[in-house]
């Protein structure tokens, strides 16, 4: 992928390919070609959206590591798009819960949010969400200037958040959000290996392919 910004076709491929979950699932809701949802249709909307909310923030998480082991800048162009889908996905996670599971009821959310302390972690996770999807733009990255960077670290917080609220939410086979949590100890322990490049870089003058 030559030049520092995506060609509007990798871009546009980049919206499909995060699109297709969710076509899929539409699919199902439409039962067609034979895809059904079975016995339990809000349970299986509402965790495949949050899972695929999970996935692609940790996709989100591989650009910075990706540019580091390619030396080239195209996949951190992908970073804001890939995070906004996982918000998107994430969103459609909870308003399936808020209206397919609890059916708008208050005090029974409250009581879930307080009480069962993996949807107390999830609904944590998606609420420092917010102010990273809110804060998204190249407007308001201006705007903050350093505090920016500040905010947008707690993506790392919210990973781990989402992990703990997957292990927990599963119970029982819990293989797949262990899979989940070792990407994520991967993709941290990079960046705390770089963090401690950079200290030493600034001691005894900067790494070689310090970006």
């Amino acid at each position: 992928m030559p030049g520092q910004v995506p060609r509007m076709s990798w871009r546009l491929l980049a919206h499909i390919a995060c699109a297709l979950p969710l076509v899929y699932l539409l699919l199902q809701l439409a039962e067609v070609g034979g895809l059904r949802l079975g016995p339990n249709p809000q349970l299986l909307i509402r965790d495949f959206l949050g899972e695929w909310g999970l996935r692609l923030l940790l996709l989100t998480l591989c650009m910075t590591p990706l540019r580091s082991l390619t030396g080239k800048p195209w996949p951190l162009q992908f970073r804001r798009l890939l995070g906004l889908w996982s918000f998107a996905y994430l969103a459609l996670h909870f308003i399936t819960y808020f209206l397919l599971d609890r059916s708008l009821d208050l005090p029974l959310i409250i009581e879930d949010i307080t009480e069962r302390p993996f949807i107390t972690i999830g609904f944590t996770a998606f609420m420092l969400m917010l102010p990273l999807a809110a804060t998204s733009t190249a407007g308001w990255r201006r705007q903050l200037g350093p505090r920016w960077v500040s905010l947008h670290r707690l993506v790392y917080l919210i990973a781990i958040l989402g992990c703990w609220h997957f292990y927990w939410l599963v119970k029982k086979d819990v293989r797949e959000p262990l899979v989940y949590c070792a990407i994520l100890a991967v993709l941290l322990g990079f960046r705390l290996w770089r963090l401690r490049r950079r200290t030493s870089g600034k001691a005894h003058g900067p790494a070689p392919d310090a970006p």
